[in-house]
Parts: C-alpha cells; sequence; structure tokens
C-alpha cells in the first residue's frame, strides 16, 4: 500500500478523533415517577441515562447538609447505572450523574416532605407546547382535595379537583410553584421549561417515540457520525488519488529538455564558411578590369 502524505495523514486522525468523540456521548438523569416532591419512606428510582455504554457512570447527591457521596455507600442501592431510593428527609438535596473521569449529567432537586401536603410537578425540564400538569395531593383520603396553586409567591388559580393543567407550557410559565389546600401547604419547586423542539420531518418515527428526552440527542449524534464515517472515506480516496497521479509518469514537454549546443561543429563551419569568402574574394581580384589592360 502507498504511503499517504502528513497531510492527509493530519486530516484523517482529526476526522477519527471526531468521530470516537461521539462514543463518549453524555448522560441524562431520569427520575421515576418523575416529580420533584416526595412523601415519606416513598420510594424513586434515579437512572443514568447514557449515549453509548453507560459502564463507569453512577448516581451521586448533595444533601441539603452538605454531605456530598454516591448512591451505595450511604444511602440507596446500586444496579448497574441506577440507583433506588426509599427516601427520608435526610436524602432531600440536588442529584446528578457523574462517569469515572467527571463528567457530570443534568442535575435534579429532589424534596422530601414529612408533612401531609406535596405538589406533584416535573422533576426535569418541560418543553414549550407541552401539556403540563400539577397536582396538589394530599395524604390522606380524599387526595384531590380543592387546591390552591401559587407561582412565584402569587396565587393564579383554584381548582376544586386539585391540580391544574398547563396545556401549551411557555417559558413564561417557568418558575417556583406550590400549593395548599385544607390539610396543609406544600413545598415550593422550580419548573424548567425549555425551547421548542425543531419541526418533525415527514419520515421521523411515530409521535409516541418522540416523547423520549433523548432521541433528539440521539437522531443528532447519529447523523455526525454518518457524516464523520463518510469524510473518512472520502479523505482516503482523496488521498490515494493524489498519490496515484503523483507516482504516473508524466508527458516529456518543452520546457522538461535542456538543449546543449555541440560548439564543435559550429567551429567546422565557420572555417569553412571563411575559405569560400577567401576563393571567391580572390576570384572577383583576377576578374576585376585594371587601367593597366586598358
Amino acid at each position: 500500500m502507498r504511503a499517504l502524505t502528513p497531510l492527509c495523514w493530519q486530516l484523517l486522525l482529526l476526522s477519527t478523533l471526531v468521530y470516537c468523540s461521539l462514543g463518549q456521548g453524555g448522560a441524562s438523569l431520569s427520575v421515576s415517577p418523575d416529580r420533584s416532591q416526595f412523601f415519606l419512606l416513598e420510594s424513586v428510582s434515579l437512572s443514568c441515562e447514557v449515549q453509548g455504554t453507560s459502564a463507569g457512570w453512577r448516581v451521586k447527591r448533595n444533601t441539603v447538609s452538605g454531605e456530598r457521596s454516591d448512591c451505595g455507600r450511604k444511602w440507596g442501592k446500586q444496579q448497574g447505572s441506577s440507583c433506588n431510593v426509599s427516601l427520608i428527609p435526610s436524602d432531600s438535596g440536588v442529584y446528578w450523574c457523574e462517569s469515572e473521569s467527571g463528567e457530570h449529567s443534568n442535575a435534579v432537586n429532589i424534596t422530601v416532605h414529612d408533612g401531609a401536603v406535596i405538589l406533584e410537578s416535573p422533576a426535569l425540564p418541560v418543553t414549550e407546547g407541552d401539556s403540563v400538569t400539577l397536582r396538589c395531593r394530599y395524604l390522606g383520603t380524599p387526595s384531590d382535595l380543592t387546591a390552591d396553586f401559587y407561582k412565584d409567591g402569587s396565587l393564579i388559580r383554584t381548582e376544586t379537583t386539585g391540580e391544574m393543567t398547563i396545556p401549551a407550557v411557555s417559558k413564561s410559565d417557568e418558575g417556583l410553584y406550590k400549593c395548599t389546600n385544607s390539610k396543609g401547604e406544600s413545598p415550593e419547586s422550580w419548573m424548567t421549561v425549555t425551547a421548542t423542539r425543531p419541526p418533525t420531518p415527514s419520515f421521523s418515527p411515530p409521535t409516541s417515540l418522540l416523547s423520549s428526552p433523548l432521541l433528539l440527542p440521539l437522531s443528532v449524534s447519529g447523523l455526525v457520525a454518518a457524516l464523520s464515517i463518510s469524510l473518512i472515506i472520502l479523505l482516503v480516496l482523496f488521498c490515494k488519488r493524489n498519490k496515484d497521479i503523483e507516482d504516473e509518469p508524466r508527458d516529456v514537454t518543452y520546457a522538461d529538455v535542456r538543449i546543449i549546443q555541440d560548439p564543435e561543429p559550429r567551429r567546422r563551419r565557420e572555417k569553412s564558411t571563411d575559405r569560400v569568402d577567401s576563393a571567391v574574394k580572390t576570384v572577383v581580384l583576377y576578374k576585376t578590369p585594371t587601367y593597366s589592360h586598358v
């Protein structure tokens, strides 16, 4: 196989690094059930959803008391890249996924309430245009009491069913929410609203699949990976073609030929010319009339 030029090797190395970096991917922390507030002794499952392999990723937390630790040491039960926790008030805090190399996922704030009322609001960010339902839940029976809902400290709605639905959430709906009913008041939780998803192409998968939060990143990564592989193949073909062109014999042109004049024939021609000129001059001399002849 012919050797590639240094420039080709550099381009191929750069393309390979771009492609390999796609395999690293990022991680996303998912919460099941998807809410930020829980009653005492309720269970929650925290999972690290990774683009590629999930090996080496663990769920970590920083509690309100300032304790930072991994799942499975002093709290929770680690199962692969997931962590199951039976919650107590000291479990309130910030949770995230972290790799062995120090990469981080998104963070989720979880509150464990030992009172009688909580607000069921999404722990993960919601997308503009989606329908979002907030529930003011009572620990006893019935759980769906008439509730007042507050945003950033101001009353926004009273619902007899105990739940409030926002049909198409927008960025203006982002904020700090809580609820109250006849049995008590819930803690406050922040609801994050992200930008609108791009328009769905005609060849997209069914709508039920689009609800997955990792579908869009995976689709983008797949597209970039395909482009990177195509770039590597094109670079190999381009470099091979240039090498073949360099190895092909070129047509000889006038510029490639150095003309060397032999001085010896030139001197012989000059001597021959001198003899002819001398003979001509002699004939002319004898043929020229003079006064003595006259």
